[in-house]
């Protein structure tokens, strides 16, 4: 019992069993019963004093000699192991207790393995790492002081946001300045971070602000925003967020913020910066000095411990950095094409009329419906409404007639002239043709709905009136009839209408013989 030594100095110095046994938390009994066998030994407190709690026991119970003796952890090995994540101080004793077991030997309790372990790091003058494990976890953060940047032209100031992130185990620290909060500097910071850093946490601690964190309820799953959760699994790590109104959950961070502050911002507060390209410079050399000053109650500095006892921890970063994009929810068109910034991209027919949600970076396009990709193209740059049309994606009967030019001039022709010289002029009017398709497949399908003859009379109408008709311009002349009205008065033209006029006849004129 490690109390007995605790006990005879106590009752040397006049306090009751009972005064005892509620101190050290001991039932009363143990403590009558350690009273009893000294007084039976016949030693003074003088004489045990210079005793280890191994004689004692040996000479108070001198039958506890028979009982096994505890198994001794081995605590260099399980140091070394509480570095590495995934361990627990728990978690290695029900490894100790195991081993134990199968070897019929005896074993230490929980409570006394801990203690045994404290006293073990004590000696040894160690670190005891438990709450964090090198390479375990990154915590990133907004300062809320902020920096000014200057417009050299006009001297108007704008605010510059500091993103600051720290491993707590090194404490070794990123800082950078970005004009804005909002999700794209966020997601930049993190990519910077990392290529800092050369390697990646298991976690990443975050606020709880909305670039990175939609909803954090206590007993609910935290919902991460959407590209904030790409990002991370991108680099194979998982967002752990603090908790709301929990800053301790982030202390490590919580406190560079404040170090922060005083190192870097109050060295640069009387200096003027026109870009933030020029402050972040500023501001990276201040924190390589920071980075390398040694610590204060700690051997080495941040970058030293995170050199040598962290970085073999981290997680390997990916072969390409995070690509940052854009989601949409767009309605697949009729014609099988999403509308993405003015451009069209083609999904497969059967997907129609369907919501699909869209991911755009700067070079890809990916179409995905309820989780799955369902196809991919390369973006699209230059003038507006062009197409990005796979031919898989048509229907059969699409594919053998795919639109062009040229068929839609013969389909046109097939109505008549007028018709032919608007959908000629209409595939000339633009710089590439395919723009033209949709305004000639609309106009060429009005002949469905009021006859090919009125199509063709309309067309001729614009023509007489208009160097360039469009769409809108023969559809308005079909709705309000005006190519019937031409029409009539053609026709009572041609019939020579005498109701309001006196007509010579041919012999007047005279014939050929005049």
């Amino acid at each position: 019992m490690q109390e007995i030594k605790k006990i005879l100095e106590k009752r040397f110095n006049g306090e009751s069993q009972r005064a005892i046994a509620s101190s050290l938390h001991l039932s009363r009994n143990t403590v009558s019963r350690i009273f009893k066998a000294a007084d039976n030994s016949g030693l003074t407190w003088v004489q045990f004093q210079s005793m280890d709690i191994a004689q004692i026991s040996s000479i108070l119970f001198p039958e506890s000699k028979y009982i096994p003796i505890q198994v001794v952890p081995d605590f260099e090995y399980i140091h070394k192991e509480l570095l590495k994540a995934g361990t627990s101080i728990r978690g290695l004793w029900q490894e100790y207790v195991d081993q134990c077991k199968d070897a019929s030997l005896p074993f230490y309790h929980r409570s006394r393995f801990s203690e045994m372990y404290q006293d073990y790091v004590k000696k040894n003058n160690l670190t005891m790492h438990i709450h964090h494990k090198p390479g375990d976890k990154v915590m990133v953060d907004w300062d809320g002081v902020t920096m000014n940047v200057f417009d050299h032209l006009t001297g108007e100031q704008c605010k510059a946001y500091l993103f600051v992130a720290t491993l707590p185990f090194s404490m070794y620290t990123y800082v950078q300045a970005c004009p804005n909060m909002k999700q794209e500097e966020w997601i930049k910071c993190h990519i910077n971070m990392y290529n800092y850093f050369g390697g990646v946490t298991r976690l990443l601690v975050p606020d709880n602000l909305k670039t990175g964190v939609i909803d954090n309820r206590k007993y609910q799953d935290p919902t991460i925003n959407k590209v904030y959760q790409e990002m991370a699994d991108h680099y194979d790590t998982s967002i752990l967020p603090a908790r709301v109104r929990k800053p301790k959950d982030k202390a490590a961070v919580e406190g560079s913020v404040g170090t922060i502050t005083n190192f870097i911002v109050g060295r640069l507060r009387n200096r003027k910066f026109f870009s933030f390209e020029a402050l972040n410079k500023a501001i990276w050399e201040l924190l390589e000095t920071y980075n390398d000053n040694p610590f204060q109650k700690r051997e080495g500095s941040r970058r030293s411990v995170y050199i040598d006892e962290e970085s073999n921890y981290m997680l390997p970063l990916p072969t390409e950095p995070f690509e940052l994009s854009e989601w949409k929810r767009p309605i697949v068109q009729l014609n099988y094409h999403v509308n993405i910034d003015h451009m069209h991209y083609s999904v497969p027919y059967e997907y129609a009329g369907k919501r699909v949600d869209v991911r755009s970076t700067a070079n890809i396009i990916e179409v995905f419906y309820k989780g799955t990709r369902i196809c991919s193209h390369k973006r699209l740059r230059g003038k507006s409404n062009q197409y990005s049309t796979n031919v898989d994606h048509m229907p059969e009967n699409h594919q053998l007639y795919q639109w062009n030019g040229e068929r839609f001039e013969k389909w046109a022709a097939s109505i008549g002239e007028a018709t032919h010289e608007v959908v000629h002029k209409l595939l000339h009017k633009y710089k590439v043709e395919e723009q033209a398709y949709k305004g000639c497949l609309a106009l060429l399908k009005l002949s469905d709905r009021y006859t090919s003859t009125r199509l063709e009379n309309a067309c001729r109408l614009a023509l007489d009136h208009i160097s360039q008709p469009s769409y809108k311009n023969i559809k308005l002349i079909l709705e309000s009839g005006q190519d019937l009205l031409r029409n009539k008065g053609n026709e009572r033209t041609a019939a020579g209408d005498s109701s309001h006029a006196f007509v010579r006849g041919k012999e007047y004129y005279g014939g050929k013989l005049k």
